[in-house]
């Protein structure tokens, strides 16, 4: 949208340096020194995964890290070497949200290159554009979007309702009532275990709560929970310091909770234009105390100029007395260092309840999108899974005729993507399917060996194939095609070879896939299945 409106020269990604973290330059450099894959590995598995983790801190938290630096030589040579290169940069990526506009051509103020996926980036970090006087835009991208967007693609896809996410009735009681359960996996900002419990007990009646809620549970504002869930129960327990604050805080019973509200406390009691509110908010979040104290005489007193004038009434001069206003102000400044800004909150609230109404109206569909969305993520996945098995949608494995890309609905349930399986690239996924729409499903083993060689298959994504069960409805057992698939595709690849050299049959075409022999032997235990469906797909 941005680059329409501004034009394609003049809108550029800013770039970002990433740089060798504890784990990863401990991987590179025992790339660099040649040492065993699986004996880094252990190494860089030791480091804790915590926020801002350095070699040493982990050297004093893991004796086992000590322990290994102390006592192997060729590993204190890899740690000490990997202590001298941390934090350096080690290569450019795309910052997450910043965009500069300008008003020419970008390489007109600042050198440009070109990122990893071939996209055009500045060579300058965001400090150095903003130095320069450069406009940047912080664009969030949100996964959770892109899991709206496709759960209405699939609910089209399923049952031909073509939704309408901006116009969908934003008042309904069930959805409301179904936040209001805790059972809020999946949903937007509201499904880690404390935000469930908080909406337990909250009960949302209106989109209103649910921007609340969302403002409420974080570090600051939390304090204020019990007195809004106390009166959002009770309303005859609202109280107000002063009648004028009523229809500020009645949307949220009584308690200050968001910036807009100090903003139009400040200017309908003491007087405030706008510009100066918005100063009184900024200086409050970012908790300047000499700034949050003239204000305080100004809301009180007001300001009078040398010449007389008035710029400010002030709450005394409205007739409110002086320790209401003083009181009223204390109230605002020891919440506004953590307020929320309700605009903010109000459009994450939005998100919110479209997730919460998809999941209610249509769980499969969603649940399916909210599966796509998380592929990388096994945790994720196998957490959606249970989540899906205590809504009671059955989740298939993959199968080789049905499975798409990502996760999608058959009938009652849903059916796990091909992306999901460990080992396979998208290549070869979008050359399956391609095959599968244009020349009709797999009709045996050898015949998808047969269609797919040269098409990027290769064993190891065969064998992961087979271990996460894609060809279980084959009629053969894992055991079996196990022990085949190696011969198979050899056999495939010399016959492919041999046409290619001219030798077609009697008729000019290609021969038939020839079933290959399989051995009569049971399906494997199934600790060992299991394990091996572990592997290629992260669950059981």
């Amino acid at each position: 949208y941005v680059r329409r409106k501004y034009g394609d020269d003049c809108v550029v990604q800013i770039v970002t340096f990433g740089t060798l973290a504890a784990r990863g330059v401990i991987r590179d450099v025992g790339r660099v020194m040649d040492l065993p894959y699986a004996q880094v590995d252990t190494i860089a598995k030791m480091i804790p995964q915590e926020l801002n983790i350095t070699i040493d801190k982990a050297l004093q938290m893991n004796p086992e890290f000590k322990k290994a630096y102390e006592e192997d030589k060729e590993i204190h040579e890899l740690i000490d070497t990997a202590k001298r290169l941390e934090g350096l940069p080690r290569h450019t990526s795309m910052h997450a949200a910043g965009v500069v506009i300008s008003q020419k051509d970008v390489s007109e103020y600042v050198p440009l290159s070109r990122a990893s996926d071939g996209s055009i980036v500045t060579q300058f970090t965001m400090t150095t554009l903003e130095e320069l006087g450069l406009l940047k835009m912080d664009f969030l991208g949100l996964r959770t979007l892109t899991v709206i967007q496709n759960a209405v693609h699939l609910v089209e896809q399923d049952t031909g309702v073509k939704l309408d996410m901006q116009h969908i009735d934003y008042n309904d009681k069930k959805v409301l009532d179904s936040l209001g359960t805790g059972r809020s996996d999946g949903v937007f900002q509201l499904e880690s275990a404390g935000m469930k419990n908080f909406m337990k007990e909250l009960k949302p009646q209106s989109l209103e709560d649910v921007i609340a809620g969302i403002s409420l549970y974080r570090p600051g504002p939390m304090d204020s929970i019990p007195k809004y869930i106390e009166n959002k129960n009770n309303p005859s327990h609202v109280s107000y310091a002063s009648p004028e604050l009523q229809d500020i805080l009645d949307v949220t019973y009584g308690c200050i909770v968001y910036q807009e509200q100090v903003m139009a406390i400040v200017r309908k009691l003491g007087g405030f234009s706008l510009g100066r509110a918005d100063l009184v908010r900024r200086a409050m979040s970012k908790k300047k105390h000499e700034v949050m104290e003239q204000e305080r005489a100004n809301f009180i007193y007001g300001i009078t100029a040398e010449d007389g004038t008035v710029e400010v009434e002030g709450c005394v001069r409205r007739g409110i007395p002086e320790a209401v206003a003083s009181r009223i102000f204390d109230d605002m400044a020891s919440f506004a260092s953590y307020a929320f800004n309700k605009s903010h909150a109000a459009a994450y609230a939005l998100v919110a309840y479209r997730t919460a109404y998809l999941k209610h109206y249509y769980p499969k569909e969603f649940m399916a999108a909210l599966l796509t969305s998380v592929l990388d993520s096994s945790d994720k996945v196998s957490e959606y899974i249970g989540a899906c098995l205590k809504m009671g949608i059955p989740v298939l494995p993959p199968d080789i005729n049905e499975s798409e890309q990502g996760f999608t609905v058959t009938g009652d349930s849903i059916r796990f993507g091909l992306v999901a399986i460990k080992g396979i690239g998208y290549h070869l996924i979008d050359n399956v399917l391609s095959e599968r729409r244009h020349n009709g499903r797999f009709t045996s083993f050898s015949d998808f060996v047969e269609r797919m060689t040269d098409k990027e298959l290769g064993k190891k994504s065969m064998a992961s194939l087979i271990a996460a069960g894609a060809f279980d409805a084959m009629g053969k057992n894992r055991a079996q095609l196990l022990e085949v698939y190696e011969s198979v595709m050899d056999d495939a690849a010399s016959s492919r070879r041999s046409n290619v050299e001219g030798q077609l049959n009697l008729f000019g075409e290609l021969p038939e896939a020839v079933e290959p022999h399989y051995p009569d032997i049971p399906e494997m235990p199934l600790r060992e299945k299991l394990n091996l469906e572990k592997a290629a797909t992260g669950f059981y």
